[in-house]
């Protein structure tokens, strides 16, 4: 599902128009983004998480010049899903 279709689905389902629906779209993943550059979590409930994981230090290898390299300490941004959610996946039968 694509950014559209999302908007799309929610459109039909709300009756509000889709312009509208695009805005307010792209303002909670604006906010979601806001948030996680500042080091903040975002909590979904039912939903899940949207949190900041810190990759630690370590060192690599590039093979193609047989040189090692160090990847610094970095953050990433990681989603963790809701236990109603997860079950709600894995209790979906569809083939």
């Amino acid at each position: 599902m694509t950014k559209n279709d999302l908007v799309n689905a929610i459109a039909k389902e709300t009756g509000i128009d889709k312009t509208t629906t695009l805005t307010v779209v792209e303002s909670l993943m604006d906010a979601i983004k806001n948030s996680l550059t500042n080091n903040e979590d975002v909590f979904l409930r039912g939903f899940g998480s949207f949190i900041v994981k810190k990759r630690a230090a370590k060192t690599a290898r590039n093979i193609s010049k047989n040189t090692t390299i160090v990847i610094p300490e970095h953050n990433i941004p990681a989603f963790k899903p809701a236990k109603v959610f997860l079950n709600e996946v894995a209790n979906n039968k569809q083939s």
